[in-house]
């Protein structure tokens, strides 16, 4: 067993960690590769670090796998990680049913081809009685779009009599996120050096733990995965109180 991995307080473990998968495409790159390549290779960590988290016990992970502005790369680029995605979806829901993993998809799903939304409903359904570990897979997301979304739904909640403006407070906000039916996440990781939550669950994010690692996503693995949840646990969470309040 992993050294880091006994020095890991069961008691303390965030409920809900939420990853920005990047450099992909700069792994490959320095491998003088394809960028497609690495999106290939970082499926390899996705496999790893969802099973690290189920064994740990964490209740919900996040992965940021496609913004909204990923659809402005290379045409080949978008079309080569929409076939990857439906083929990773279908090679893994058997394993995610037998280990007992819910999917769950957060994003704008029109903006998705066709085939690929109908992949990603079978696995949801699929999957839909797991009780185990909820994977969150942020598909064709961002944080923008989706307070924009919410703004708009409770408005139109307002014009149709249904919603008062005096009530609106920030529960009504929280039930009209895609994250509803989720917890805000307690530890955020971005991988391969750069240091910006690139429009990533925007509200949500508010009083995460920012981690960030100079570990290209190919190259994550559990003993990264651990690294970030000791530095975490090594961390005060004050919510905005003095040290002497929580005490």
């Amino acid at each position: 067993m992993s050294q880091l991995l006994e020095k890991i307080d069961k008691e303390k473990l965030p409920r809900h960690i939420a990853i920005i998968m990047d450099g992909n495409g700069r792994w490959a790159k320095e491998k003088g590769e394809d960028r497609l390549f690495g999106h290939f290779h970082g499926v390899e960590s996705v496999r790893n670090i969802v099973e690290g988290c189920a064994e740990l016990g964490i209740e919900y992970l996040t992965l940021y796998a496609f913004s909204t502005e990923n659809w402005d790369r290379p045409e080949y680029e978008v079309v080569g990680l929409m076939e990857l995605l439906v083929s990773t979806i279908r090679k893994e829901v058997e394993s995610l049913n037998k280990n007992n993993i819910r999917l769950h998809v957060i994003g704008d799903m029109n903006m998705l081809p066709e085939y690929a939304r109908k992949e990603l409903d079978e696995a949801l359904e699929i999957t839909s009685k797991n009780t185990g570990l909820n994977l969150i897979m942020a598909l064709s997301y961002s944080g923008r779009w989706e307070l924009l979304n919410a703004v708009k739904n409770i408005a139109y909640e307002v014009q149709k009599g249904r919603l008062n403006v005096e009530e609106i407070d920030e529960n009504t906000l929280q039930h009209f996120l895609c994250t509803s039916n989720f917890p805000d996440p307690e530890l955020m990781i971005r991988t391969s050096g750069e240091f910006r939550i690139s429009n990533f669950l925007l509200y949500q994010l508010a009083y995460a733990e920012l981690y960030f690692t100079n570990v290209r996503w190919p190259d994550f693995r559990k003993e990264n995965l651990y690294e970030a949840i000791l530095d975490y646990q090594g961390r005060e969470r004050r919510f905005g109180k003095t040290s002497e309040q929580l005490v």
